[in-house]
């Protein structure tokens, strides 16, 4: 039966391929590598963490040539990947218009990344005052997906600054993919930003966070409402969280006029829209935990 309707199906599909989001046979069309993406993300990864990720072994008393050689390298593939993301935008840009925009990103990339490093190790000394389970600095490093999602999203965000198509959007979906944390790379995120157990966290493409800001598992920095789709592009529709403030689980924070306060603790599973004042506690009202005592015993219980 397959082969009976195969040349069918091959019409059809091959009729598909009119459409302009399928564009494999136009030679002026580019695209990104998700995966010298993902190379690009493993080699920062390793240059930022040595041996953590890799056999590579800096010479303790002059990293320089290490960090000199990883980065080359990836400055390579990043302005390949660049010039493909700019081309894959606007394919009637002119080879000087195309090497300006790839020389600019680049400069303020790698003018970033020790700031980036910085800000890196502040989150990490953040997971490990907010989190008792934590044995050491070097576990939150090596295993930690939350840590994971942010080294990700910082990355993200110094191309998303500069409005590079497609590839801050690769990286932080396969954050996402990885480690169950959906942060838009349009996200403002401040030092010493902590995720507490990770999974489920979804975080808007115009929130802003503030300093020392910890959230918990399954919370949402959201819009309101995105019915208006394209039109809202560039709108800020996501909350301003400010410093000091905890959101635990399951905790939704929804609207772009929504500012919680500095100091502020919310409560898990409550659902906000308005702006709260510094120094709260938001929590839900009315709700109760019923207990009833077992008429039988565990041991009696049936499976």
């Amino acid at each position: 039966m397959f082969d009976e309707n195969l040349d069918g199906i091959v019409k059809a599909m091959a009729e598909n391929y009119e459409s302009p989001e399928i564009f494999f046979t136009d030679p002026d069309r580019h695209f990104p590598s998700q995966q010298a993406v993902i190379d690009i993300i493993h080699d920062l990864r390793r240059v930022m963490f040595p041996r953590y990720f890799g056999d590579e072994t800096p010479t303790g008393a002059n990293p320089e040539y290490f960090i000199g050689e990883t980065l080359i390298r990836i400055q390579d593939s990043l302005c390949r990947q660049l010039r493909e993301a700019f081309l894959f935008r606007d394919a009637d840009l002119s080879a000087e218009e195309l090497d300006a925009r790839v020389g600019d990103v680049c400069d303020h990339f790698f003018g970033r990344l020790p700031e980036l490093h910085k800000m890196l190790l502040k989150d990490v000394q953040a997971a490990f005052d907010g989190d008792p389970a934590a044995q050491s600095k070097a576990e939150i490093i090596f295993s930690y997906p939350g840590f994971y999602a942010i080294f990700v999203h910082r990355i993200a965000h110094e191309l998303y600054v500069k409005e590079v198509p497609m590839i801050p959007r690769i990286m932080s979906e396969y954050a996402h993919g990885r480690t169950g944390v959906d942060i838009n790379p349009g996200a403002t995120i401040d030092e010493y930003f902590f995720i507490d157990h990770a999974t489920g966290v979804v975080i808007g493409e115009t929130t802003t966070i503030g300093k020392h800001v910890k959230i918990y598992q399954g919370v949402t920095l959201g819009a309101l409402s995105t019915r208006a789709g394209q039109q809202l592009a560039g709108v800020k529709r996501h909350p301003t969280i400010e410093d000091n403030v905890t959101i635990y689980s399951n905790a939704s924070v929804l609207g772009g006029e929504t500012v919680v306060g500095a100091g502020t603790v919310i409560a898990g599973s409550t659902f906000v829209t308005e702006s709260v004042p510094p120094n709260s506690r938001v929590s839900l009202e009315g709700q109760k935990v019923n207990v009833r005592q077992a008429r039988k015993k565990p041991s009696d219980w049936e499976v």
